[in-house]
């Protein structure tokens, strides 16, 4: 979060209103946006999917990137008046609008990627 004064933020508010590759990437910018996005393309989830479909993410990051992306439009947050509350999670139409960009970067991902990458993470010392 920048200050509102900040020199930074109104050089990405310019860019952003004239750019919109990089309006793109300030929405889905971020570790775990394009994961949840991709999930939520399947349908609905309730938090508790999304964080077993991604158990490496921290709850305050997850938390985090839900509410920045309900925020700018992109997921809806349904919260059942139930105890324990019930919430889940589904795409907006303007999400749904991404799927085929969120499908050309996972195809193009899979057709790049080094062949050797998980190996590599999995055993770092080789």
């Amino acid at each position: 979060m920048r200050k509102e004064s900040s020199t930074n933020l109104e050089n990405e508010t310019l860019l952003n209103a004239s750019c919109g590759m990089a309006y793109t990437i300030a929405l889905i910018g971020g570790r775990w946006k394009l994961p949840v996005l991709a999930r939520l393309v399947n349908g609905t989830m309730r938090y508790s999917q999304i964080k077993k479909d991604l158990p490496t993410v921290s709850e305050r990051i997850l938390i985090l990137q839900l509410r920045e992306l309900e925020k700018d439009g992109l997921i809806s947050r349904l919260v059942y008046p139930e105890v324990p509350p019930k919430v889940e999670y589904s795409l907006t139409p303007l999400g749904v609008s991404l799927a085929p960009i969120l499908q050309q970067l996972s195809e193009w991902g899979e057709q790049n990627r080094p062949v050797n990458a998980v190996e590599e993470h999995k055993n770092p010392l080789g």
